[in-house]
C-alpha cells in the first residue's frame, strides 16, 4: 500500500465518523455594585433547565469562532452589551453527566466589568445582577453553581497580587473606593494607609482631577484612573499583608 500524504488524509478524513461532544463557553461575569460583589445570571427561557437561573453563555459557533476567546467575547456582548477591560479562562470540565443533552464540554471564563444596564437575547427570559451569596444559594441550572464558586476562587486570589479590582470601577475613581474594591473582592479588611502607600508606590495611575467632599465639607478627594500598560501590573507581595 502506498502511503498516502497529509494532504490526501485529510481530504477523505470527516470529523464526523467519530462522536462528539457538546463543546460551550460560560460566563462568570463579576461587578460592584451598591460596593457588594455582584454575578450576572440569565434566566433560561428553554430546555434543558428551563426557569432556572444560570451563568451566560453558549455554544462555540464553528463559523463564527476562530478561538474559544472569540465565544467568550461574542456571548458577553450578547448578553451585556459591552466589551470587558478582563477576560481570562478559569477552567475547563467535561462529563456525561453534566448536561442532559449529552457528553458535554464547558470552557468557563471570568469577565470583570463596571456596573452596566443589561440587556437579554436568544433563549433567555430575563437577566439580573445578583449579590453573589444569593446567586450561590439558588438551584441553578447544571452544575453552575461548582463553576461560579471555582470562579470567585480565582477572583480573590488573583485580587491578591494584581489590580483586578480596578475593573469593577467605572473610572474615575477615589483611593477610598479602590480599596472598598480589594476589600469586597478579597472578602478582607485592609489597613487604609498600607494600602495606600503600596497603590502609590506601584505608580499605575494617574491623577485625574477631584472629587466634591461629601456634604460639601472636608477636603476634596483625588480622582484617578489606572494608567496606560499598567493593566498586568503584579505586586511584590501579597495586597492581603496589609490586612488590618
Amino acid at each position: 500500500m502506498v502511503d498516502e500524504t497529509e494532504a490526501e488524509f485529510l481530504r477523505r478524513y470527516n470529523i464526523h465518523d467519530y462522536d462528539l461532544p457538546l463543546v460551550s463557553v460560560d460566563l462568570a461575569i463579576f461587578t460592584l455594585r451598591d460596593q457588594r460583589l455582584q454575578v450576572l445570571l440569565v434566566e433560561r427561557g428553554a430546555h434543558p433547565h428551563k426557569g432556572r437561573w444560570a451563568l451566560p453563555g453558549g455554544f462555540v459557533d464553528l463559523k463564527q469562532d476562530r478561538e474559544l476567546l472569540d465565544t467568550a467575547r461574542r456571548k458577553l456582548q450578547e448578553k451585556t452589551g459591552v466589551r470587558t477591560p478582563h477576560l481570562e479562562q478559569v477552567v475547563s470540565v467535561g462529563s456525561a453527566s453534566r448536561d442532559p443533552r449529552g457528553w458535554s464540554i464547558t470552557i468557563l471564563f471570568m469577565a470583570l466589568i463596571p456596573p452596566v444596564s443589561l440587556q437579554g437575547g436568544g433563549a433567555v427570559d430575563d437577566v439580573r445582577w445578583w449579590p453573589f451569596a444569593d446567586a450561590c444559594a439558588l438551584p441553578l441550572a447544571f452544575d453552575h453553581r461548582e463553576l461560579l464558586l471555582q470562579a470567585r476562587e480565582r477572583l480573590r486570589n488573583k485580587t491578591a497580587y494584581t489590580l483586578l479590582p480596578i475593573h469593577v470601577l467605572q473610572p474615575p475613581f477615589t483611593l477610598t473606593r479602590l480599596q472598598q474594591a480589594f476589600e469586597e473582592l478579597l472578602g478582607e479588611p485592609l489597613e487604609k494607609k498600607s494600602f495606600r502607600r503600596r497603590i502609590l508606590s506601584a505608580d499605575v495611575l494617574e491623577e485625574v482631577g477631584e472629587d466634591l467632599p461629601e456634604g460639601g465639607r472636608g477636603r476634596p478627594a483625588l480622582l484617578y484612573r489606572l494608567r496606560r500598560g499598567a493593566e498586568q501590573h503584579v505586586f511584590s507581595r501579597v495586597v492581603l499583608a496589609d490586612r488590618l
